[in-house]
């Protein structure tokens, strides 16, 4: 991950050639810069469909009182999408402390409840039918084991972030100041996205840590005799989602999959 398209700020409007344009390292789907410590700019690949750049800012603005990134304006560069937003201040945590988890457990249920009442049409991600053509293509028989001992339903529970690892939010003094990056945001089960965030703050190394995934559950309130069983069977789905996807990406996927194995 990193820049893919270098801008100068002579390319970018008057109002923001007086900000400094730092590159970043963050974004799959666009090269992202910071425009000083006031805002972040996306610049998305021309392979990006905008319906995936519209329904974001239409998510974002349909948001209320949750530490999310607001929408400046939308232009182009050279045929480039771009999209300005509010920066959010804070780091991002390296290794999430408890407190850290609960916090995003909290988020969660906040954003759940406002997003199970949104109608957006966009591709469902994370369904069965997308990561069996994604299993088809990587042509990896591990991963094509997995999907076939993986039995579970997924549901259209509402909007999710899809894609909520620690790089994808900050922490100020000990709070969550923000969560941003909502471009994978589709349709999905409420359950798959808390695995996902257990998968990404409750392991340590390949292992699960339990105090960790049950501290996020009860701070999303999640029923205590739904827990064993049915939940993990979502986490190994999460694990095998993104081991999947970083395997096609050319990205180092093993540690995803070695928690499969362990679980």
């Amino acid at each position: 991950m990193g820049i893919k398209v270098e801008i100068r700020s002579s390319q970018l409007p008057l109002r923001y050639q007086k900000y400094k344009l730092i590159p970043t390292t963050q974004g799959v789907m666009a090269s992202v810069y910071l425009l000083g410590e006031l805002y972040v700019l996306k610049l998305f690949d021309k392979e990006t469909p905008l319906i995936t750049i519209d329904l974001e800012i239409e998510l974002l603005s349909c948001l209320q009182e949750l530490p999310t990134p607001n929408v400046v304006e939308q232009f182009q560069i050279e045929g480039y999408e771009v999209v300005v937003f509010t920066q959010i201040k804070g780091d991002m945590p390296s290794i999430p402390t408890l407190k850290e988890i609960q916090q995003i457990g909290i988020f969660l249920k906040h954003f759940h409840t406002q997003s199970k009442t949104f109608k957006f049409q966009k591709e469902k991600l994370f369904s069965r039918n997308r990561l069996r053509e994604l299993i088809r293509l990587s042509k990896n028989k591990m991963l094509q084991y997995y999907f076939d001992s993986i039995k579970l339903t997924l549901y259209n529970d509402g909007i999710i972030h899809g894609d909520l690892f620690p790089d994808n939010c900050k922490f100020l003094e000990g709070r969550l100041s923000g969560v941003y990056d909502f471009s994978d945001a589709s349709m999905g089960d409420f359950n798959f996205e808390l695995a996902v965030v257990t998968i990404a703050w409750c392991f340590d190394g390949v292992n699960l840590n339990q105090e960790k995934m049950h501290l996020l559950l009860d701070a999303y309130e999640y029923k205590r005799e739904s827990r064993r069983e049915r939940f993990l069977v979502y986490v190994k789905y999460a694990l095998l989602y993104y081991a999947t996807t970083r395997f096609l990406a050319k990205r180092d996927y093993m540690e995803l999959l070695n928690r499969l194995k362990k679980l």
